[in-house]
């Protein structure tokens, strides 16, 4: 008994596998495009591989150095095999249990639905080979990222099963193949494993819905101004403006919102800090998920800011603006007069173009930092000062643009039409009010209290005010 024990609290996944596994011979079943990919790359890093296939002499092209042998004489070569089969096809295992007792099977299949049958597919593989050690593993990659491999970003592969050392024979091949591994417990998460690549975008969906939720929004605010209402009140025609003058002001002013939003939570996350006076309590869970979903807002944000980028770039090419510009030419040569050069408006519009020129470079430059092939090359306090740093500084010049926008128009009557205010004027709220919070937090006294705050110090109690440590 304390031999047991003693064994246990030495090593969590022992050396020794079930059936003393040669490391460098491995076995997969399958030779479609997975199994193709998967034995290329283990072919890579110096595996010895052998297919198990039913036509072993027909069975179509197979990665140079392996050997195709019948599933039977497969399965005897090693003490690892790799599953590459559909659920459907899995009852020639049954036949097989003999050759694979105490080998360790690796599943890797997918449905194409959830619920698709009443167990788990690694479950039902374990229940038609009672005396094999199986192994949920692989399953979330794609052939395409097995034959690139890990290069363009992190790849993860999960796996699961009930003997640990199983799961470490499984894990220093993934390990092997440049692949960070992640364990999810014993086979019953097999189930969770299979739903994970039938999930369409789970860490967008919340941001998806916010956008399509502010767009459809912003667009019905601005197509009762712009259209309705000209064509109630003047009895005009301007359902044309829907196609590029409406997109046009739709997608900045979300793009403003979503950026602020991104910030926002960090904001609040500071003032929650400050009156809990310390960082060491969760924060709520509704903050949790908004602070994980920033990087997906500002990514969207940038997308429709570069749309509003290229709708502002087709505007003298419209027709209704080329009309515009004829007529008026006309109507001053037949007036015989030139309207005089505003210097005031020159810079107004200057300015607006060029802080948005900047604001939309600093986007820019905030998208491209947050691609995974270029945060890994930055330092942490590089990447916090690129996203923080120079991202409240977009937020400012963005929000700056805007103003430059609006310049005095809130001041006339006629901008309010039906009692409603612009959308400009709406979509600001969100960002000046973040700006203004950021403002309040770096000043000196309540930065140095938030920053202690952030090393570990902690408040407390009024009458042992003076007993303050600092957690290291």
């Amino acid at each position: 008994m304390s031999e047991e024990v003693k064994q246990e609290s030495v090593s969590l996944y022992p050396v020794s596998a079930p059936a003393t596994l040669k490391e460098e011979e491995v076995c997969i079943f399958g030779t479609g495009d997975l199994g193709r990919s998967l034995g290329q790359r283990l072919l890579q890093s110096g595996y010895r591989l052998v297919y198990g296939s039913r036509r072993p002499h027909s069975c179509g092209p197979i990665p140079s150095g392996a050997q195709v042998q019948s599933h039977e004489i497969a399965a005897q070569s090693t003490s690892l095999v790799f599953v590459c089969v559909h659920r459907e096809h899995y009852d020639f295992l049954g036949t097989l249990a003999p050759q694979l007792r105490g080998k360790v099977l690796v599943d890797v299949s997918n449905n194409l639905k959830k619920n698709m049958y009443p167990e788990a597919n690694a479950e039902y593989l374990q229940r038609l080979v009672p005396g094999a050690h199986v192994v949920k593993a692989f399953n979330t990659l794609s052939a395409w990222a097995l034959q690139n491999g890990p290069s363009d970003a992190n790849r993860q592969v999960y796996l699961c099963g009930n003997s640990p050392e199983a799961k470490q024979a499984v894990a220093e091949i993934a390990t092997k193949l440049g692949f960070t591994v992640l364990d999810r417990g014993s086979l019953c998460a097999a189930r969770e494993l299979e739903d994970f690549p039938l999930q369409l975008f789970p860490e967008w969906r919340m941001p998806m819905r916010l956008t399509i939720g502010l767009t459809a929004f912003f667009f019905f605010y601005l197509l009762i101004r712009d259209v309705i209402y000209t064509y109630v009140d003047q009895k005009k025609d301007n359902s044309f403006r829907i196609m590029v003058s409406l997109a046009n002001k739709v997608f900045p002013i979300v793009s403003l919102i979503l950026l602020a939003l991104c910030y926002l939570p960090g904001v609040i996350a500071g003032f929650l800090q400050l009156y809990r006076g310390t960082k060491y309590k969760r924060f709520p869970d509704w903050l949790d998920r908004w602070m994980l979903c920033r990087k997906q807002l500002g990514l969207i944000a940038l997308a429709l800011a570069s749309l509003h980028v290229l709708y502002t770039l087709i505007i003298p090419i419209r027709y209704y603006v080329r009309f515009r510009l004829a007529q008026n030419t006309i109507s001053q040569i037949k007036d015989n007069k030139t309207s005089p050069f505003d210097t005031t408006m020159a810079w107004r519009t200057d300015s607006y173009y060029s802080i948005g020129i900047l604001g939309f470079g600093l986007y820019l430059l905030l998208g491209i930092s947050s691609l995974p092939s270029v945060s890994n090359a930055l330092s942490w306090r590089e990447f916090s000062f690129i996203q923080s740093k120079l991202g409240y500084l977009t937020l400012l010049f963005c929000t700056f643009h805007t103003y430059l926008y609006g310049w005095d128009k809130f001041l006339r009557i006629s901008s309010y039409k039906w009692y409603t205010p612009p959308g400009y004027m709406l979509c600001l709220v969100v960002p000046t009010l973040v700006l203004v919070l950021k403002l309040l937090l770096i000043l000196p006294c309540v930065d140095k209290s938030l920053t202690r705050i952030r090393q570990g110090w902690e408040k407390t109690d009024p009458e042992n005010d003076g007993k303050k440590s600092l957690l290291t």
